[in-house]
């Protein structure tokens, strides 16, 4: 995980704004766009990388595309707080290919998942054979989008 920063220079920051665009980009692409020798933007981006800044590269697929017309957001309320009861849900959380996020929250619940189903069938398997009998978990409460209006992959580069 990349240490909190805000000095990173203008140059840095096009950089990331241009991959954010089109990650599959050239180095010599990305040069011209940020006005640097490929050289000089290829070391830059190896540094964004190797300070994890830049944390991975990845092709942003369309859930419905490959049969997932559902995006349900789950709120999770476990029945212990403890290191060890957090720590067995969310290995078995990692383990349930369908939940594509999950964040510990503060609040009224625990854990917040995100995950697609192909439809209300498959949700409710989901729910009897996944949700409910990962550990420590005391209460599901389930909401479904029903459309998304901004669904961004970055994250701003200001």
């Amino acid at each position: 995980m990349a240490k909190l920063t805000t000095d990173l220079s203008s140059v840095d920051k096009a950089i990331l704004r241009h991959l954010q665009r089109d990650g599959r980009c050239t180095n010599a692409e990305l040069s011209q766009a940020v006005h640097l020798s490929e050289s000089a933007c290829l070391r830059r981006v190896k540094q964004l990388e190797q300070t994890g800044v830049i944390e991975r590269y990845a092709a942003v697929i369309a859930p419905t595309a490959v049969g997932f017309s559902l995006t349900v957001y789950v709120a999770i309320t476990l029945s212990n707080q403890s290191q060890d009861a957090l720590a067995a849900f969310e290995k078995a959380a990692k383990a349930v290919p369908e939940v594509i996020e999950c964040h510990l929250m503060t609040g009224a619940y625990d854990y917040m998942l995100k995950l697609v189903a192909k439809d209300t069938d498959d949700l409710e398997r989901l729910h009897a054979s996944a949700l409910t009998r990962l550990p420590g978990v005391a209460r599901v409460v389930s909401s479904l989008a029903l459309r998304s209006v901004i669904q961004r992959s970055g994250v701003p580069v200001l």
